[in-house]
C-alpha cells in the first residue's frame, strides 16, 4: 500500500475532485499481473469504479450491461488489459465471439494473459471455423490407463467390455475375475457386482434396455444374465444348448427399435434373437442364397433397424435386416484381421480389432483407423465411446482399460471457465466453473480431486466441490410461440404441444412462454402445472405479419441465463418461412453462440408437415437440438427427458479466502485448474468481496 501523490494538472488546473484523494491510500486492480499498483489519475479512478460494476454485471449474467461498464472502464484506460479481458469474456458470453476474439487478441498482443489467453483465442478461433469434428475422421492417442494390476495386487483381470453412463462412471466387465465393476472417471472402483449366489460364469459383453435394467452375456455360463440399473442380479435368459433359445458361447449383444435382444451365438455360429422380455423367437446365420454362412460371428450392432455382424474369421462385417434376412457385406472379406465388439457412434461403426480401434461409414463403407495400442502383446476386445468424447478400450491381452482422446484434446488440454463467483459472504466463497473439451463437449464425471483453487498462487482453504449439473433431474424451459399468420392456423395444435411440454415437466424447474410477434412478450413465467387450461385466446401478444423472432429467442434465452443449469428453448411452429424483420438485430451465428456458450439447446416443434424455415434448421442443428412433429406417436415428453439427460460439464465449488479486501476495494484473483488422467485446463479471473 502506497500513499498517493497527484502532481498532474486536469484542464490547466489541479483537479478539484483528485484533492480530495491527496495523500490517501488507494490500491487499484488495472495491470496485467493481477498486482496493485498506485493510481495515479482520476481516470484510473473511474475506470475502476466502472469495472468493479461490469465484473458485479458479469457475475449476475447481465452480459450487456457489462459489456457497457467495461467498455466505459476502457474508455478512461484505452490499454488496460485487465479490462480488455473482461470485455471479451462479456461479449463472449453474449454470443458476439468474433468483438470478443478482437479484444482479446489486442491484449495478448501487448504481452497480456501468455499461454492461457492464447490457448483459450485458440481453442475459441478452432470452434467458429470447424465446429464438431466426427470420430471418423479423429485420431485418438492414449491419455490414462486403468491397470488391472497395480504394486502386485490384482484389482481385475481380463476386461471384456464397457457400458458408459451419462454420469461419466462406467460398467466394465472383468471375463477373467468374473465381475462387473463400477469405475469412476478416475478410474477409482465404486463398486464391485459378481452376480448371483454362483456368480457370473465368463462374462463377456454388457448393453443397456431402456428401463435402466443390464443384460450381460455369460460365455462358459451360457445364458444371459438379466440385472437392474444398479447390477443386482434378476433372471437368466437362455440356457446351454444347440435348441432354439439355447446357446454354446454366447458373446455379443444388441437391442433393436423394439427392445428385441440379438446375442452373437460363437458356439452354434449363429445370431439368435429374443424379444423384450427373454423369449426366444428365431435364429439366423446358416448359409442361405448369397450368404456364406457364419464363420465366427462375434460383434453385433443394430442401427435403423439393420442388424450388423462380424465375422472374426472372414474379417468382414455382414447386414441383415430385423428378421435375418440377409442384405450383403458392409466391407470386403479380410478388411480387419480379428473384428470384435462393434460399438454405434452416430452413423458409424466403432470396431475392435487386434491392436487397432476402426470406424466403419454406414453410408459408404469406408473404413478409418482411430488408433492402435502400441507394438506389445493386445487384444481389444470392445471400444466403447463415453460420455466425455473418449473411447475406452478393454485391453484383454494386456489387463487394463485405456482411455483414449482425440491427439488435438491432448495437445490443448481441456477448456475450463470460471463463470461466476459469489463473495456475498466472504470469505466463504462459491463458485461456478464449466469445464469442456476443445469441441465444447462438457466433461462430466470430474471429483472434488480433479479441482485445485489458488488464489494468488496459494492454495485455498476448505476447499469443497458442492454439486455437479450432469446429476441434476431438474431443468427450465421457455416456450416460444410463433404468432405468424401461418401458425395461427394451428391454434389447436400449438395448444396441444404446450400443454404436453407443460404436464412432461412433472412440476418440476420453470416453465416460461414468451410470444414471438412484432414485439415479443413473456406471457408466463413459473410453475409448469398452471399451465393446464392453456388457450391462444389467453395471450397478450396479437397475431402479426413481421414477427421479430431474434428477439424473441434472445428473450427466452436471457429468460434461462441464471436459470437451471440443464436448460432449453422449445419453439412452437408452423410457418414453413420467416419474414425479413425476424433476424434484422441479432444474425445466427450470435444467436448460436449465445445459446452454445450458456449451455442452451433449441428444440423445434413442427405444427404442421410442412418443411421448416432454414433459419430454424440451422438453430436447431447447432445447438444439438431436434425437431419434432406435434403429433408424433411417442408424443413430446421425450423433449423434456432428452433435456434432463444432456450432459452438462458445470461444477459449483467453495472455499475460504484468506485474503486481504482492503474494505471491499481490492479486486481478488482466483485460479482454477481441472486435471483428467493426463489433461488439465486452467482459468484465471477475479472478484470483489462486499464494501464495507
Amino acid at each position: 500500500m502506497k500513499k498517493l501523490h497527484l502532481t498532474k494538472l486536469h484542464g490547466g488546473k489541479l483537479h478539484l475532485a483528485l484533492a480530495v484523494f491527496l495523500s490517501i491510500s488507494i490500491c487499484t486492480l488495472f495491470s496485467s499481473d493481477f498486482k496493485s499498483v498506485t493510481v495515479e489519475t482520476a481516470d484510473s479512478l473511474f475506470a475502476e469504479e466502472e469495472f468493479r460494476r461490469g465484473v458485479h454485471s458479469y457475475y449476475r449474467g447481465s452480459y450487456n450491461d457489462a459489456i457497457l461498464l467495461f467498455e466505459k472502464a476502457l474508455s478512461y484506460l484505452p490499454t488496460e488489459n485487465l479490462i480488455l479481458d473482461w470485455l471479451g469474456r462479456a461479449y463472449y458470453r453474449a454470443g458476439m465471439e468474433d468483438v470478443a476474439l478482437q479484444h482479446w487478441q489486442i491484449a495478448s498482443n501487448a504481452g497480456y494473459g501468455g499461454m492461457l489467453l492464447a490457448n483459450r483465442i485458440e481453442i475459441v478461433r478452432e470452434r467458429r471455423v470447424s465446429g464438431k469434428t466426427s470420430l471418423v475422421s479423429s485420431q485418438f492417442a492414449e491419455a490414462g490407463n486403468y491397470p488391472g494390476l497395480v504394486n502386485g495386487n490384482l484389482i481385475f483381470s481380463q476386461p471384456s467390455a464397457i457400458l458408459a453412463n451419462d454420469n461419466g462412471t462406467n460398467w466394465v466387465l472383468a471375463y477373467g475375475s468374473n465381475e462387473l465393476l463400477l469405475m469412476d472417471i478416475n478410474g477409482f472402483i465404486i463398486n464391485r457386482v459378481r452376480g448371483p449366489l454362483q456368480g457370473f460364469d465368463r462374462p463377456m459383453d454388457i448393453i443397456r434396455k431402456k428401463d435402466g435394467n443390464l443384460l450381460v452375456s455369460e460365455y462358459a455360463g451360457d445364458r444371459i444374465a438379466v440385472l437392474d440399473s444398479k447390477g443386482n442380479f434378476k433372471e437368466y435368459i437362455g440356457s446351454k444348448g444347440v435348441g432354439l433359445g439355447q446357446f454354446v458361447g454366447p458373446q455379443y449383444l444388441a437391442l433393436d427399435s423394439s427392445e428385441n435382444i440379438y446375442v452373437t451365438d460363437f458356439g452354434n455360429a449363429r445370431v439368435s434373437v429374443f424379444d423384450k422380455d427373454g423369449n426366444p423367437l428365431f435364429n439366423f446365420g446358416k448359409k442361405n442364397g448369397s450368404f456364406p454362412g457364419f464363420a465366427a460371428p462375434t460383434g453385433i450392432c443394430i442401427f435403423s433397424d439393420m442388424v450388423y455382424v462380424a465375422d472374426a474369421v472372414k474379417g468382414t462385417i455382414y447386414s441383415f435386416d430385423r428378421s435375418g434376412n440377409y442384405r450383403g457385406m458392409l466391407v470386403p472379406e479380410k478388411t480387419f484381421s480379428r473384428p470384435e465388439s462393434l460399438r454405434l457412434s452416430d452413423d458409424f461403426i466403432l470396431v475392435s480389432d487386434g491392436n487397432r480401434i476402426c470406424s466403419v461409414d454406414l453410408s459408404t463403407g469406408a473404413v478409418f483407423e482411430n488408433g492402435r495400442t502400441g507394438s506389445a502383446p493386445s487384444r481389444i476386445l470392445c471400444a466403447q465411446p463415453d460420455v466425455n468424447g473418449n473411447i475406452l478400450a478393454s485391453d484383454f491381452v494386456s489387463n487394463e482399460v485405456y482411455v483414449m482422446s482425440k491427439m488435438t484434446e491432448l495437445v490443448g488440454g481441456l477448456f475450463l471457465q470460471i463463470e461466476r463467483v459469489n463473495a456475498d459472504n466472504f470469505p466463504n466463497i462459491t463458485l461456478e466453473i464449466k469445464v469442456e473439451n476443445r469441441q465444447r463437449q462438457p466433461v462430466v464425471g470430474l471429483k472434488a480431486e480433479n479441482f485445485y483453487l489458488t488464489e494468488n498462487g496459494i492454495p485455498v482453504t476448505a476447499q469443497k466441490l458442492e454439486g455437479a449439473a450432469y446429476s441434476n433431474e431438474v431443468c427450465d424451459i421457455v416456450v416460444v410461440l410463433d404468432r405468424s399468420v401461418q401458425t395461427s392456423l394451428h391454434n389447436e395444435a400449438l395448444e396441444t404441444a404446450l400443454k404436453e411440454i407443460a404436464r412432461s415437466m412433472d412440476g418440476k424447474g420453470t416453465l416460461s412462454v414468451v410470444s414471438s410477434g412484432s414485439v415479443p412478450t413473456t406471457e408466463y413465467s413459473g410453475a409448469p402445472n398452471n399451465l393446464g387450461d392453456f388457450t391462444v385466446e389467453a395471450l397478450k401478444t396479437p397475431v402479426s405479419d413481421d414477427c421479430t423472432t431474434d428477439l424473441a429467442l434472445r428473450l427466452a434465452a436471457n429468460t434461462l441465463v441464471n436459470g437451471e443449469k440443464k436448460r432449453a428453448i422449445i419453439y412452437l411452429t408452423g410457418a414453413s418461412n420467416l419474414t425479413h424483420s425476424s433476424f434484422l438485430t441479432y444474425g445466427l451465428s450470435d444467436m448460436v453462440s449465445y445459446f452454445n456458450n450458456n449451455d442452451i439447446s433449441f428444440y423445434t416443434v413442427n405444427l404442421t408437415q410442412n418443411v421448416l424455415p432454414e433459419e430454424i434448421i440451422y438453430i436447431t442443428e447447432a445447438t444439438d437440438g431436434d425437431t419434432q412433429f406435434v403429433y408424433r406417436p411417442e408424443g413430446l415428453s421425450g423433449i423434456v427427458q432428452e433435456v434432463i439427460a444432456t450432459p452438462n460439464g458445470s461444477y459449483r465449488l467453495s472455499y475460504t479466502s484468506s485474503l486481504n479486501t482492503n474494505f471491499g476495494k481490492d479486486y481478488l484473483p482466483l485460479e482454477v485448474e481441472a486435471y483428467l488422467l493426463n489433461r488439465s485446463g486452467r482459468d484465471e479471473i477475479g472478484y470483489y468481496a462486499p464494501l464495507e
